[in-house]
């Protein structure tokens, strides 16, 4: 995606299909992490449904809910739950706090080098590594040598939930290595003894992913599915879809229940996120 992704527009234009026949329905706005997951769905939502047209627009992480409490947004996207403070304002311009709705489950998977000796490692541990305060791997476990590190392109949903999720919103120490891709990322890691990067989920070839521990206390959880879905493994996070009460119908309601049934969710899983566990679609 582009680093700033003003508006996109997804509807006539696509199918084509005269514009005036084709009235505004509303707005959503979220982070731009998502953005290749929210293009998605809207290429598929406006394939089975041409009246609609639905503009998007990406910012940081708390853009969305505060264009709902501004009445610029029909829906928000959040890769994190609203906050209290916003979720007060929101009560206190509704009178009601906003419908919320988990539609994606997005992850982290760190992985070293398969030769190497290390087998978990805490997120203060990740962040001291990734910001250069550990440079060797003996600090951690390991054999005597440098850690190599290896960072996804700096447009990358993986790169930002990373940022978020570890190095809480700076970036990578600039000697780190730049991998576009799940693929170019496994390869480089397995290619090199010294190496550690970061993916999310897929399949894991030639490299060794590590359990990770909230803290230097915690239990080290194994990056499966199981963990995934259940919430245990550290590095995992749902994203949220808000809505303001009175707007949870007609089109808004038939969005949010296309993304959160089948298709929607199949596109989730296309788009390198997991699916929301169908007892969780729900409020």
């Amino acid at each position: 995606m582009a680093p700033v992704i003003k508006r996109l527009l997804l509807g006539a234009s696509i199918l084509g299909i005269p514009a005036a026949a084709n009235p505004a329905a509303f707005t959503v706005k979220g982070p731009e992490t998502v953005t290749p997951l929210v293009q998605r769905w809207l290429q598929g939502y406006l394939s089975n449904s041409p009246a609609s047209k639905i503009s998007f627009k990406g910012g940081d992480a708390g853009f969305g809910l505060a264009a709902l409490q501004n009445r610029a947004a029909g829906v928000a996207l959040a890769s994190r739950r609203i906050g209290r403070a916003e979720e007060s304002a929101f009560i206190s311009a509704f009178g009601k706090r906003p419908r919320e709705y988990k539609v994606a489950l997005d992850t982290l998977v760190i992985f070293v080098n398969e030769s190497n000796r290390v087998t978990e490692l805490d997120l203060e541990q990740l962040n001291r590594i990734f910001a250069g305060r550990i440079r060797n791997w003996n600090e951690v476990g390991g054999a005597d040598g440098p850690i190599n590190l290896y960072s996804r392109e700096y447009d990358s949903n993986t790169l930002e939930f990373f940022k978020d999720s570890v190095l809480q919103g700076t970036a990578p120490l600039l000697s780190a290595q730049t991998i576009p891709g799940h693929t170019g990322m496994l390869q480089a890691v397995a290619r090199d003894r010294a190496g550690i990067g970061y993916n999310g989920p897929g399949r894991l070839v030639g490299v060794k992913p590590l359990k990770i521990k909230k803290n230097a206390r915690s239990d080290a959880i194994e990056p499966s599915q199981e963990n995934f879905l259940d919430g245990s493994y550290p590095l995992t996070r749902y994203v949220y879809a808000y809505v303001t009460p009175a707007r949870d119908r007609e089109d808004i309601a038939a969005f949010l229940d296309w993304i959160r049934g089948e298709e929607g969710q199949d596109i989730v899983r296309d788009a390198g996120f997991y699916p929301v566990p169908p007892n969780l679609r729900e409020k």
